[in-house]
């Protein structure tokens, strides 16, 4: 484990070499961060450690993004998710690997009281459409590691929430 800090990534380019396959699923909220700090840490900071990790030898990158994300969009959580999927994307790996998830079903530390509600309402929902609006976390990063070890679908493949779901019960 490497710790570093992202203001200044630069500075530990050593940490992201010798690794075949990279995995971000680094992100804050507009909440947490206000809007400059959200684009910050959701779009500057996962292009910046790709552009490291790229250079460090990764052939692999695999990147956590969000359903709906679209770098036109006039929402600006989507419009940045589509922003950085672009970013990683130019940045040349031998293969890359974007997930959109829907609403994440996890337990937080903190409280994030809109989220909570929006967590049970499609909790309840994935009792009857388990595949279309959310997702458990955990089903996510057995996605993450199933992509991995499977042959990829091209140079860049995405994956929506319903593949995420079959990926994740391999």
């Amino acid at each position: 484990e490497v710790v570093v800090d992202f203001e200044r990534l630069d500075e530990h380019a050593a940490a992201f070499q010798g690794y075949d396959v990279g995995f971000c699923y680094l992100g804050t909220t507009r909440a947490k961060a206000g809007a400059a700090g959200f684009i910050r840490v959701d779009r500057d900071y996962v292009a910046q450690a790709a552009e490291l990790a790229r250079a460090g030898g990764c052939k692999h990158f695999v990147l956590q993004s969000s359903q709906g994300a679209n770098e036109h969009s006039s929402f600006l959580y989507l419009r940045v998710k589509g922003e950085v999927e672009k970013l990683v994307q130019d940045v040349g790996f031998d293969r890359c690997t974007i997930l959109r998830p829907a609403v994440l079903l996890c337990a937080r530390q903190e409280s994030r009281p809109a989220e909570w509600v929006a967590q049970q309402f499609f909790g309840l929902v994935a009792r009857v459409f388990p595949t279309a609006y959310s997702v458990p976390v955990k089903t996510v990063a057995r996605a993450m590691v199933a992509c991995v070890l499977k042959p990829g679908k091209g140079k860049v493949e995405v994956l929506e929430n319903k593949a995420i779901h079959e990926l994740g019960k391999e």
